[in-house]
């Protein structure tokens, strides 16, 4: 009698399968779909493994350089919009210009001297070139100018500052800052404002070497003493004199070591004299 096979004790046998991967598998792991046809391809007519691997690496080469030219045409499409935005673009030119910090300079003025247009692509402005044409106002002693996107120019100015007055020889007054610039002219003097008396009338503060120690001295000052300054005396730059509240007088001498002079008077101005000498720094005298 037949012994039945297969675990139910019936049924035909099936023949025993190989063991181990055949040559079909490992051909189908390495080809890419187009390498063979749905018939089976004889083993004699497959390509060898080391050609299939060189077809497998050209193709990535291949798609590496693709999408190398890909990303490369999209970078250049972006960076080609941004310069055309920032040189041609209506939305990124100048159509207002901001001016803070004048009082003594109009705006009319600071805008004349920046000579920026409206439609000035912003990009295009040179703020540098912008800010020495403003700051070459004579009454301006710093200024900025900022790019403010999308469309504006802002521009901010810092005016001399007055801080001594010189009476003019056909009446009025200059008022000078303390580096003896003048920052403008005025028929009565402001209150406060140390005034420069000269032995002789003054035409024009420009270029005169008194009028410049006499400034300078006065910028060396602290705030608390310049104050108290009410009018001061130069007949020579190396002879500035202060003359403070109740009479008091201070021979400054020239513009040299201000600030040990500053330090010397601030020590001994408790003594109430009526004149004191600080040209000498280290041998202070008072009377």
């Amino acid at each position: 009698m037949t012994r039945p096979s297969g675990p139910s004790g019936g049924g035909t046998a099936s023949p025993e399968q190989p063991a181990g991967p055949s040559p079909d598998d490992d051909y189908a792991d390495d080809a890419y779909p187009g390498d063979f046809d749905d018939e089976p391809v004889p083993e004699q007519d497959r390509p060898p493994r080391r050609v299939r691997r060189l077809r497998r690496r050209t193709r990535s080469r291949r798609f590496r350089r693709w999408r190398r030219a890909f990303f490369a045409l999209i970078l250049a499409a972006v960076v080609a919009a941004g310069a055309w935005a920032l040189f041609f673009s209506p939305w990124l030119m100048v159509r207002s210009v901001v001016v803070t910090g004048n009082r003594l300079v109009s705006r009319t003025e600071i805008l004349a001297k920046a000579g920026v247009a409206t439609g000035t692509p912003l990009i295009r402005v040179n703020t540098g070139r912008v800010a020495a044409r403003v700051g070459g106002i004579t009454q301006v002693a710093g200024v900025s100018v900022a790019r403010s996107w999308p469309d504006r120019l802002v521009i901010t100015v810092r005016e001399r500052a007055p801080a001594m007055a010189v009476t003019l020889s056909g009446g009025g007054y200059d008022l000078v800052d303390v580096h003896g610039v003048l920052v403008r002219q005025v028929a009565t003097r402001p209150a406060g404002l140390p005034l420069f008396s000269a032995p002789a009338d003054v035409s024009s503060p420009r270029g005169n070497p008194d009028i410049a120690a006499a400034a300078a001295v006065l910028a060396e000052l602290p705030a608390s003493l310049r104050g108290s300054v009410r009018s001061v005396t130069a007949p020579s730059p190396a002879q500035v004199t202060l003359h403070l509240a109740h009479g008091v007088t201070v021979l400054w001498g020239s513009t040299a070591q201000a600030a040990v002079k500053a330090e010397e008077l601030n020590a001994v101005l408790h003594t109430h004299a009526s004149y004191y000498d600080v040209s000498e720094p280290g041998t202070v005298t008072s009377k």
